[in-house]
């Protein structure tokens, strides 16, 4: 029989982008790859919230620095992406997490100014990123890229059509990607989280809240932003080498319930 190979769990060392990291499970993702030894890029459009994010990781002993992003703009994203690679020497690591809200029924005022956003700052800046990020990628020896989309992905909430055309379009994003990038051994999958506490589901009332969970999910309750990351990270160790354009949800069995 053949040994027991020993893969390498370890991401010390290795650099990461995180978007979207001043808030919510990008804050969360940056906060765990540096507990880990990562070097982390915190990056957001959100210049105070980068710096507090950049100084708590600093205060619990680990190792970041920020950019201020906006990722509807392409030539941001160059410049930043540019710049985080030199000052890291290395990029290993793309967590495409920069997100917001797009609702809006097709009959309504202003749909198509919603649509716009939705496909340029949730679609669109993901493979952005990744073309910008994809030199320093394929220098490194476990390149990994993890697209956040959503529930909202694989099904449908009433007025909400220009949010879930964009995060299906990640999931396909990532299934063609992982299909491009595979055979240089570059890693491309998808999460979809479901109800998570972040500021996107903040204006919902507890009470609210907590009949949707209970109703809807198996775990009947809201999920915390470090559950998604932690199965982020998982996806980017250096043992994850053999998982790619995987799209799972991460939604306390939101999408397994048929009542």
């Amino acid at each position: 029989m053949e040994p027991v190979r020993k893969l390498d769990r370890s991401v010390k060392g290795r650099g990461v982008i995180v978007t979207g990291a001043a808030s919510g499970m990008g804050r969360a993702t940056a906060h765990l790859f540096a507990q880990e030894g990562a070097l982390v890029a915190v990056t957001d459009i959100n210049q105070n919230g980068v710096e507090q994010v950049v100084s708590e990781i600093k205060q619990a002993g680990g190792e970041a620095v920020g950019w201020m992003l906006n990722v509807m703009d392409a030539a941001a994203i160059t410049r930043v992406v540019g710049e985080i690679g030199a000052r890291f020497g290395r990029i290993d690591i793309l967590i495409n997490n920069a997100g917001f809200g797009a609702f809006r029924r097709i009959d309504a005022d202003g749909y198509d100014e919603v649509w716009a956003k939705a496909l340029g700052g949730l679609l669109t800046a993901q493979q952005l990123m990744v073309r910008a990020a994809l030199p320093w990628l394929r220098k490194s020896d476990a390149a990994r890229i993890v697209n956040i989309a959503s529930t909202e992905g694989l099904g449908a909430t009433p007025g909400d059509s220009p949010y879930v055309v964009a995060k299906t379009g990640v999931i396909g994003l990532t299934r063609a990607l992982a299909v491009d990038l595979g055979p240089e051994g570059i890693t491309v999958n998808c999460i979809c989280p479901g109800p998570i506490r972040t500021a996107l589901t903040d204006p919902i009332p507890e009470q609210h809240k907590e009949i949707f969970a209970k109703r809807r999910t198996a775990l009947k309750r809201y999920g915390y932003p470090e559950e998604v990351a932690h199965i982020t990270f998982s996806l980017c160790l250096p043992a994850a080498s053999y998982i790619t354009g995987a799209t799972i949800p991460v939604d306390g069995g939101l999408m397994i319930r048929n009542a």
